[in-house]
């Protein structure tokens, strides 16, 4: 995936890659996962009052739940998130931005705050991730649904599960639940998804994909 070289185009799809310093593990448990995802839906606002750790520490729940009061509203976030999944020493996400700059405001915001919270939580000092994150524009719907497939694939292509709706940190579950449409991503506004045709159309290619990974990493060594 090729590193940025012009500025994100305000209403465009992205495909964005954000990896950890050396294959470092970022993600040890269950509460970091869950700290990425709250950050991720967090930082969509375009000016949060606070930074989130303060925002968790606040026992008003009136109040925070007025902070959340944004949607709907592409004037008060910085990205809409289609797609997302987290990964041990790496984050997919598939984004929509909304605004000039949301893709690089919402990434600096969310990254530095992850950043925060683990070396405090580790006693750890220095940066977590590789640089700055990496994009490519998706220009068409058929490669928004592809993309999403292959996003969600990556969990079992690192044989970390061997079904994707086994791995509980991305949007997988989303796009296949037919009852419960609680989630962080508006897929829904981008694609028309099936939940049945789309898990079939997820599960026809583990094992493509699972070779195309060992071919690739032929070529890395």
């Amino acid at each position: 995936m090729p590193r940025r070289k012009n500025p994100l185009v305000e209403n465009r799809i992205y495909h964005v890659v954000s990896r950890s310093i050396a294959g470092y593990k970022v993600f040890r448990g269950r509460k970091d996962y869950q700290r990425m995802k709250e950050l991720m839906v967090y930082y969509q606002i375009k000016n949060p009052p606070m930074r989130y750790s303060l925002y968790v520490e606040n026992k008003n729940e009136k109040e925070k739940e007025k902070i959340f009061d944004i949607f709907p509203g592409e004037n008060k976030i910085l990205v809409e998130i289609i797609a997302y999944c987290l990964m041990p020493t790496h984050i997919h996400l598939v984004l929509y931005q909304t605004c000039n700059e949301g893709i690089s405001v919402y990434m600096r915001r969310v990254l530095n705050s992850y950043t925060r919270y683990f070396n405090l939580r580790m006693k750890r000092k220095g940066p977590l991730w590789e640089g700055r994150f990496r994009n490519v524009e998706v220009e068409t719907d058929e490669q928004l649904y592809h993309l999403t497939r292959y996003v969600h694939l990556n969990p079992v292509t690192a044989e970390l599960v061997k079904k994707p709706e086994e791995w509980q940190f991305s949007s997988y579950t989303e796009y296949i639940n037919t009852i419960d449409k609680k989630g962080i991503c508006s897929f829904s506004k981008f694609l028309n998804i099936e939940p049945k045709e789309y898990k079939k159309f997820v599960l026809s290619r583990i094992e493509y994909q699972k070779e195309l990974a060992k071919i690739k990493s032929l070529f890395l060594e």
